[in-house]
């Protein structure tokens, strides 16, 4: 894997960041302003997580964590 498909920042998230059907919006509230990009939705409850097709940022559930539709 080239450097320029590794992901700039993997984010954490907890279940309290999950949203709706198990998604997480990014950019997130912590990223700067200059960084914005079209707000995208990431599935987090597949494969660990998933990436944002703008910025590269990863996101993941956070080990341990649960969602609450979990079986």
């Amino acid at each position: 894997m080239s450097n320029e498909q590794q992901a700039k920042a993997i984010v954490e998230v907890t279940a309290k960041d999950v949203q709706g059907p198990g998604v997480v919006a990014c950019p997130n509230p912590k990223m700067a302003l200059w960084s914005n990009h079209p707000k995208v939705f990431i599935d987090v409850t597949h494969e660990g997580g998933g990436k944002c097709p703008y910025c590269g940022t990863v996101y993941k559930l956070k080990a341990g964590e649960t969602l609450g539709h979990a079986h």
